[in-house]
C-alpha cells in the first residue's frame, strides 16, 4: 500500500512522463530548424557572399531571422523585431542590383527554410512596410526596376 507522499510522487512522475514526448518533439523540431538555418547560411555565404555595394544575401537572410517563426507558420503574427528587420532590409535595398540580388536570394532561401509563400506575402502589410515588389515565388527577379524598392 502506498503512502500519500509516494502516491503524489507517482502522479508527478506520470505527469512528467506524459509531457516528455511533447518536449522531445519540440526539441527535435527546433534542432532541425537550427540545422537547416545553419546549412542555408553556409550555402549562401559560399554562393553569394558579396553584394553590389550594399547588404549581401547572407546579411539579409540573417537579418530576417526574427521573422522565421511567422514565415513557417509557427506564430500567428510577426513580432516587432521581425517588422524592424523587414523595414531595415527594405531600406538597405537601395539600388536595382541589390533588389534583384535580394529577390533571387529570398526565392532560394524561402523554400530551403520552409517559408510558406502566403505568409511571406502577408509580411509587408502586417509590418506596415510598403514593398511595391510583389512577394511571390513566381516573380521574375530580372524585371525588378530602379523605381521600386524591395
Amino acid at each position: 500500500m502506498c503512502t500519500k507522499q509516494q502516491s503524489s510522487k507517482y502522479r508527478e512522475l506520470a505527469l512528467v512522463t506524459e509531457l516528455r514526448p511533447e518536449r522531445k518533439q519540440m526539441e527535435k523540431k527546433v534542432m532541425i530548424l537550427m540545422g537547416m538555418w545553419a546549412m542555408l547560411l553556409v550555402l549562401l555565404m559560399m554562393s553569394n557572399a558579396m553584394s553590389v555595394h550594399g547588404i549581401s544575401c547572407t546579411e539579409a537572410v540573417a537579418a530576417m531571422n526574427p521573422c522565421l517563426p511567422f514565415l513557417i507558420g509557427a506564430q500567428a503574427s510577426p513580432v516587432a523585431p521581425c517588422c524592424l528587420a523587414v523595414q531595415n532590409v527594405n531600406q538597405e535595398a537601395s539600388t536595382k542590383e541589390i533588389r534583384r540580388e535580394l529577390c533571387d536570394c529570398f526565392k532560394k532561401a524561402g523554400p530551403a527554410l520552409g517559408v510558406k509563400p502566403d505568409k511571406a506575402k502577408q509580411l509587408p502589410d502586417l509590418c506596415h512596410v510598403q514593398v511595391p515588389v510583389p512577394i511571390d515565388p513566381t516573380i521574375d527577379c530580372s524585371k525588378v526596376t530602379e523605381d521600386i524598392a524591395w
